[in-house]
């Protein structure tokens, strides 16, 4: 009798995760209702970010930066490598920690807490404490040292050797190799690295080497493993170019993607990525977010990858041009520069409150035109109705050029509109019929338009 009972509250429990796992298929996409909001420490840590700087700039964000909705601390590339460097990061000589059965863990000499096989959920709860969520990176894949030890999966009679594919291994870092989805052990191995990360309390995963080229069987099985867990784990893929013919597909699995490679503090990267999100404005949907990538402003390359430590090497008006870009678009944002060395002018940009509201409620996202140095962007408020427009300059002269709007191109029928600048809170007084402005080279003009 007690075998009966026994087997019959096993598949209970099956029947219930089961519809757990169902139920968050359909849901997930209310995790993040608006772009998600926070740190990274990649642009200004790269490989060799420290629990002391994951909590300094934690403390930061809790202080500064939450009351005006940002949210999330991102611990980024190779936590799990006990000898990373800043530039190095592929090194033959890598120590890795994992686990038994071939999971990585945080290394415990840059993460003290993760002792004892605590891993990340002592520094998750000290995140969660302060109001904040909290995130890691990690490659698509499984571990090469896990496949060359034959290490066990989880809860399986499968090894990691079993699993794994030689091709299409990421050709920048040779830390993982591809799984293959076919192979019986598969899904079982990436249930268990997400039931890992649940069990730490992570509420973000942005997952590496997933989109260019666009790995659908991966994402797929990522996409089921989140699931499963029953927990709200917001799925970031990186890095860009994400295929546009794989739109449908990424929207279906995931709740933000990589338009881009990474984006560094020089204006061509913010030309090129203003002109590869020219395909992307359909897709910007609540719970699913065509991603810019990280902001790389303030202090940046302490101990990163691209240069010295040194503030933005963008201008001031350039900035600006980023910011209002990443957010009439409604990218997810990441800061990537170092919190605590926050300088007044970057601490404005990070908590406009009529730009995080444009932000937060615009709607009907789209591109005017984008011709001849000249870049316009609109989008509506959700809730007082009001329009934005965002108008640029991105031509490589060094002339300024004058950008105009005719206000029904915007579909404004009234002949009369207040014009307020959103980054200074000026009110330009109501202009007739349209809007015409002169912009410096790479400067822009975010204007709040009511009737």
């Amino acid at each position: 009798m007690r075998k009966y009972v026994l087997i019959t509250a096993l598949l209970l429990m099956g029947a219930t995760l089961g519809l757990e796992a169902l139920h968050a298929q359909s849901t997930f996409k209310s995790w993040a209702k608006t772009p998600p909001m926070g740190w990274n420490s990649w642009d200004a840590y790269g490989p060799t970010v420290t629990e002391s700087d994951v909590k300094a700039n934690a403390d930061y964000m809790a202080s500064h930066l939450k009351a005006a909705g940002w949210q999330y601390i991102v611990v980024d590339i190779r936590w799990y490598v006990s000898n990373d460097k800043a530039g190095g990061y592929n090194q033959k000589d890598a120590i890795y920690n994992l686990d038994q059965y071939g999971r990585y863990i945080p290394a415990v000499n840059r993460f003290p807490s993760a002792g004892d096989g605590k891993g990340f959920k002592p520094l998750a709860d000290y995140i969660h404490a302060r109001g904040l969520k909290f995130g890691i990176h990690i490659m698509r894949g499984v571990p090469t040292e896990a496949v060359a030890r034959k290490m066990p999966i989880k809860g399986t009679a499968y090894t990691a050797d079993q699993i794994f594919s030689p091709k299409g291994q990421c050709v920048w870092l040779k830390d993982n190799y591809t799984i293959d989805s076919t192979a019986a052990g598969a899904q079982a191995y990436y249930n268990s690295i997400l039931e890992l990360y649940a069990s730490w309390g992570v509420d973000f995963i942005k997952v590496d080497d997933l989109s260019r080229p666009y790995h659908q069987a991966e994402i797929e099985m990522i996409r089921k493993a989140i699931d499963r867990t029953g927990r709200h784990i917001v799925f970031s893929t990186s890095p860009g170019e994400t295929p546009i013919a794989d739109a449908a597909s990424v929207a279906q699995n995931a709740n933000m993607w990589r338009m881009v490679d990474d984006v560094w503090d020089t204006w061509p990267h913010i030309t090129h990525l203003m002109k590869v999100a020219e395909q992307w404005y359909p897709y910007i949907q609540p719970g699913n977010w065509p991603d810019c990538d990280m902001i790389p402003l303030g202090r940046i390359a302490i101990r990163g990858e691209r240069g010295t430590d040194r503030m933005t090497r963008l201008t001031k008006e350039e900035q600006y041009s980023l910011m209002s870009f990443f957010l009439i678009f409604r990218s997810p944002l990441m800061f990537g520069g170092d919190l605590p060395s926050l300088d007044e002018f970057t601490s404005s940009l990070l908590t406009n409150k009529a730009a995080l509201a444009m932000h937060r409620d615009g709607t009907k996202v789209r591109q005017l035109f984008q011709k001849d140095g000249r870049l316009a962007v609109t989008s509506v408020n959700a809730k007082t109705g009001e329009h934005y427009l965002a108008l640029f300059n991105i031509s490589d002269s060094a002339d300024p050029l004058m950008v105009t709007v005719p206000f029904a191109q915007l579909g404004l029928k009234t002949a009369n509109v207040s014009v307020t600048n959103v980054w200074t809170g000026k009110n330009e007084g109501r202009k007739k019929g349209v809007i015409s402005v002169n912009l410096a080279a790479h400067a822009c003009k975010l204007y709040s338009l009511k009737k």
